[in-house]
């Protein structure tokens, strides 16, 4: 085995798609939600999410024909479920290999319930991920992209390459699209990195993916207004409504009014930019039900039962959905010509629960389709996210995608 050095420097020039980074003397966090707004909200859980690396990776040119990154690793779990391990995913050449995996992890077990937190250090600490990358033909470069976990918190510590080999940032694989969301989003449940939907898209559709969906923190909160307002995006989507009725977060008044307290954000930065609004996904408890959704003994999530006199103004998914379509056609008629809508059913809908085993989140299958639905309405030959539209646009009374 030839001898390796270190390349942490030169790797951390290589990272995409993280806003920000906290340094310590052990080692890298990439973070995905900023600083003040972390200070500020002081939630464990927005803390946690954030150092969840979703869509971020490492994007290089190399002649190496090794390559290790020596991480730690921290995975959240509820309380009753079992950590599957955390996998990394590497591309070389476009050509997507097989999944490294580990549960070397630190791992923390959540009560919903009671919000307890079990934190079980034993299996944790660094770990170091070798991948094998083979020879390249005259020791040519080669575009590599190593993409990092979805459901773990990750602590960069190294990257080592071979001697005499080197390490330096690939060109962008396409027009940025930044992409803000639930866990739905995030996409925990994912089998390997690259199986997130919105990573999936992105590959597909030769995006380079800024992935803002953070698990359970998604409540058009305006620091992710202005984080999205503030970035080169090239095309924006928003995944809206389901942590809103989980968390029974907002009731319908003060939802509609920061609905366009986000938007009129987004839109200082971005004026022009495709914009598509997603509504939520098919979650049956909630359906016809408000929230909050808690986690229950089954391993499901159900909606609680409330009082009728206690309920007005609170949001089931089936007024999120038409609460955003009304307003979305309002700003429409107001000359907002390049914002969009896709209904969130038509991505995951009533025939695709039996790949909703939590009852609120897909599991990978439910994933790839997701993606494979989602690709074609945003990127494809008439995609909106492609598509430079006119200042004033035709209806939205009929969904993308609905014919």
């Amino acid at each position: 085995m030839s001898d390796l050095h270190s390349v942490l420097d030169e790797a951390l020039a290589c990272v995409v798609g993280a806003p920000e980074t906290t340094t310590d003397p052990s080692g890298v966090v990439f973070q995905r939600v900023p600083a003040a707004a972390r200070a500020r909200i002081a939630d464990p859980g927005l803390d946690f999410m954030s150092t969840v690396p979703s869509g971020v990776r490492l994007e290089a040119l190399t002649d190496a024909t090794v390559l290790e990154l020596e991480v730690e690793l921290t995975h959240l779990i509820l309380a009753g479920t079992q950590s599957p391990g955390t996998a990394v995913d590497l591309v070389v050449d476009g050509e997507l290999r097989e999944p490294l995996r580990t549960d070397r992890e630190t791992v923390v077990v959540v009560d919903l319930r009671t919000r307890d937190m079990q934190f079980h250090p034993e299996r944790g600490g660094p770990v170091t991920l070798r991948f094998d990358l083979g020879a390249s033909a005259n020791a040519a470069e080669r575009r590599i992209e190593v993409w990092f976990p979805v459901a773990s918190s990750m602590k960069l510590l190294d990257v080592r390459i071979d001697e005499g080999s080197a390490l330096r940032p690939a060109p962008p694989v396409g027009p940025l699209w930044v992409h803000h969301g639930s866990s739905i989003s995030q996409c925990s449940e994912a089998d390997r990195p690259t199986g997130s939907w919105p990573a999936a898209v992105a590959r597909a559709a030769g995006r380079s993916l800024l992935n803002l969906g953070v698990g359970g923190q998604c409540h058009l909160d305006q620091f992710m207004a202005r984080a999205i307002r503030d970035l080169p995006a090239d095309a924006i989507s928003l995944e809206l409504g389901i942590n809103v009725v989980n968390h029974d977060s907002m009731r319908e008044r003060a939802f509609v009014s920061a609905f366009h307290g986000f938007l009129d954000t987004v839109r200082d930065g971005h004026p022009d930019t495709p914009l598509l609004i997603v509504t939520p996904i098919t979650c049956p408890t909630a359906e016809d039900r408000p929230g909050p959704t808690p986690f229950g003994p089954d391993l499901r999530f159900h909606a609680m039962d409330r009082p009728a006199e206690s309920s007005g103004g609170c949001l089931t998914l089936v007024r999120v959905r038409e609460v955003l379509r009304a307003q979305v056609e309002l700003r429409r008629s107001e000359g907002d010509g390049a914002l969009h809508l896709v209904d969130g059913t038509q991505l995951f809908g009533p025939d695709d629960t039996a790949d909703l085993p939590d009852g609120l989140h897909p599991n990978p299958a439910g994933y790839r389709r997701m993606a494979e639905r989602f690709a074609p309405l945003a990127f494809g030959g008439e995609g909106v996210l492609r598509q430079t539209p006119p200042s004033r646009g035709p209806s939205l009374f009929e969904p993308i995608g609905e014919h």
